[in-house]
């Protein structure tokens, strides 16, 4: 009896004990399938510190909110870790994380290859900016449901050996920015709904015929070596194609019982079997002797062309008589003055389209005898339709889209306060910018930009719609715009700690500086900002204002770059500012390389502290550069220059590597200066060898032992 009620006391124990010992596994909002694969993913990024509330063991990615997941119902379905300074590698689990839509880990230092497992379901993959090496895993080959594809800016090596064969859905493909080699694979015959594709910065060699039946929009295969003639086709696409060895001059017509190329028959590939459709007229695969079918419908066509020919002259010389009796009639018999030639052409070109009004033809009864254009002989037909289109086009009109919200003034005056001065939160050149609060709660930023600086709204909204472009996690985000009652504003992301400036020279006793570490984060950032801005947006976006006051800082100290894309908005440089570049200062022109100057000139701030320019200082310390510059390369002499309030904790190597960069960015001749994206290489390299720096300098400027700073370093 004993040892049964013994045995009952031991089950009730055990099961508390289960029940004590597993709650999670109750409680947990997400799959656990998904949370072992995070888990997985964090302890192989290093279990990095920026990736808040991530766990190396349980933990529950959904209902805790992980950084950078989102969630439906159970299953994590995106993940989106960007700009965050990773290490390591992704993982051997991805592949489980079957609801995975999303995956964007861009602008990291994931140094290594591609892992195969990825998310197999996906739709956007980013994978951009990471030091990738090696090849791309054939494992993309199989993601029917990819959309968007980006692994530019790596150093990815070799001929693509995934296939496409099965991304029908994949809409954006970007492989700019690699080593990527040989001729591009014939799979890409398959991407049916692919609009846009960059493959600029590579060593693709080989024709571009396999893309030239393509629903593309936007390609770019600038600085490849690319060979032979550019498809017809790409007539009326945005191409960029500088850099390549391509034929000049229209490409060849085609041989006698082949389609034109501009009205491709895929019926006429061989069997389904990929290969290249540029091989000439013998598609059907056939070898008999003797006029087989295209032969003899080549002869036939060639014997209609030239009687179209024949014909056409002709009726050509039968309308200029007819035509000149016509207006010499109408001449005689109307009370109008004929039109000008420029202007008949473009009425001629009118009639032509299907949108021409009745009106126009019973205005002008005389034009319609008009004869038609004469024909350069040097092109083709289709291009002799493109060019009968009218020449000039009436008022501009905004076309391009726009991916931001409209707002109205009363929303925004509502917002504002009516633009009150309690709610100015900066000014400058452009405009002011007011901290404006929705009904929703929202918090945002409204730039009101300065009538002066725009001649009118036309421009405004272009420029809103390149603004609108512009996607990237250091640069800050273009919410919305207002077009209305002669007012231009945008609507910003707001970012609560305000700026850089702010934070080095505005700070009060009681504000906490910012520490080593975080002067590294942030100049990290904003120099792939600019990397983004100059070497990855096409055509390349020069800021011209770059300068302290125009990075925000969010409520980690995270970079983002404001005023991205309002170059055209400033007229005059600042030269009291000490941004500037010389060669600015002498001829006004801005440029790439005088954007990594004013880049220097921020990370000098971050260095010493002090602002770029002050006149009540020495004559020989006015000038932040100037005084600067000397003293770089001399551990002794930057000891001293270092910002006070940092109290001597910094890694000495570290400071030092930090001057490099410095002294290569400010040089006076502009051509000298490094691309930004060997800034980022560099700084990279600075952030990845912090730790095995464990000295920092005393506030005498003696060498002592670390205080910390190189142990936790992780910017």
């Amino acid at each position: 009896m004993r040892k049964a009620e013994g045995m009952e006391v031991v089950a009730v124990a055990v099961v508390a004990v289960l029940l004590i010992g597993f709650p999670s596994s109750t409680n947990a909002t997400t799959d656990p399938t998904d949370a072992s694969s995070l888990n997985v993913m964090y302890t192989s990024l290093n279990s990095p510190q920026q990736l808040s509330k991530w766990s190396p063991n349980g933990g529950d990615p959904c209902g805790e909110s992980w950084m950078g997941i989102t969630c439906s119902g159970s299953k994590v379905t995106e993940i989106r870790i960007p700009g965050l300074q990773l290490t390591g590698n992704m993982g051997y689990q991805l592949d489980k994380l079957t609801s995975v839509t999303t995956f964007d880990i861009s602008n990291n230092n994931l140094g290594n290859q591609i892992p195969y497992q990825l998310p197999p379901n996906v739709q956007r993959l980013n994978l951009a900016a990471n030091g990738f090496n090696g090849g791309l895993p054939y494992s993309i080959s199989q993601m029917n449901s990819l959309k968007y594809l980006n692994v530019s800016h790596n150093q990815i090596q070799g001929q693509v050996t995934a296939s496409f064969s099965s991304l029908t859905a994949l809409s954006t493909l970007d492989f700019s920015f690699n080593s990527l080699s040989d001729n591009l694979p014939q799979s890409f015959q398959s991407l049916t709904s692919i609009s846009d594709m960059y493959l600029q910065n590579n060593q693709f060699t080989g024709t571009l015929d396999v893309l030239a039946n393509l629903p593309l929009q936007n390609l770019n295969v600038e600085n490849n070596h690319f060979t032979g003639w550019i498809p017809n086709q790409f007539k009326g696409i945005n191409l960029q194609s500088n850099g390549n060895s391509f034929n000049s001059g229209p490409a060849p017509p085609s041989p006698p019982g082949t389609p034109p190329v501009t009205k491709p028959n895929r019926s006429h590939k061989s069997g389904g079997s990929g290969g290249s459709s540029s091989g000439g007229g013998n598609e059907g695969g056939g070898s008999k002797s003797g006029l087989g079918g295209g032969a003899i419908a080549g002869i036939v066509i060639s014997i209609l062309v030239v009687g179209a020919i024949v014909a056409f002259f002709i009726i050509k010389r039968r309308s200029k008589k007819s035509s000149s009796a016509d207006i010499e009639k109408h001449d005689n018999n109307q009370h109008f003055t004929p039109l000008p030639s420029q202007e008949v052409q473009e009425l001629k070109s009118v009639q032509t389209s299907s949108a021409t009004s009745t009106k126009t033809f019973e205005t002008l009864p005389a034009v319609i005898n008009l004869k038609p254009p004469p024909i350069d002989r040097h092109k083709s037909f289709d291009e002799v339709d493109v060019t009968s289109k009218p020449i000039v086009t009436p008022k501009k009109v905004n076309t391009a889209p726009i991916n931001a919200k409209s707002y109205s003034v009363a929303d925004l005056q509502i917002a504002t306060d009516s633009f009150s001065v309690e709610n100015l939160i900066g000014e400058g050149s452009i405009g002011r910018v007011y901290r404006a609060q929705l009904d929703d709660g929202q918090v945002l930023a409204v730039k009101k930009i300065n009538s002066s600086t725009l001649s009118n709204s036309e421009d405004f909204l272009d420029l809103v719609s390149e603004i609108s472009r512009l996607h990237h996690p250091n640069v800050t985000e273009l919410v919305g715009y207002c077009c209305e009652h002669g007012q231009h504003l945008l609507v910003y992301e707001f970012h609560k700690n305000g700026s850089l400036h702010e934070f080095l020279h505005l700070s009060d006793e009681l504000s906490k500086p910012l520490t080593w570490n975080t002067r590294v984060k942030i100049a990290l950032g904003t120099a792939r900002a600019l990397e983004y801005l100059h070497e990855i947006c096409s055509p390349s976006v020069i800021h011209k204002n770059f300068k302290s006051a125009n990075i925000l800082l969010d409520t980690e100290l995270n970079p983002h770059l404001s005023d991205c894309g309002l170059a055209s908005l400033v007229h005059e440089p600042d030269q009291a500012s000490g941004y500037s570049a010389p060669e600015v200062a002498m001829s006004g022109q801005y440029t790439i390389n005088s954007d990594v100057y004013s880049f220097g000139v921020v990370m000098l701030e971050l260095l010493t502290g002090r602002k770029p320019f002050v006149s009540s200082r020495p004559r020989s310390e006015q000038s932040l550069v100037r005084w600067a510059s000397p003293q770089l390369h001399d551990i002794d002499a930057l000891s001293k220059m270092v910002d006070p309030a940092l109290k001597g904790l910094y890694p000495v190597k570290s400071l030092s590597r930090f001057a490099d960069v410095i002294a290569l960015c400010v040089q006076p001749e502009p051509e000298f200066r490094p691309p930004m994206s060997e800034v980022v290489q560099a700084l990279v390299r600075l952030v990845q060898r912090a730790n095995m720096s464990k000295r920092t300098f005393g506030n005498e400027g003696t060498p002592r032992a670390g205080s910390g700073d190189g142990e936790d370093y992780t910017p």
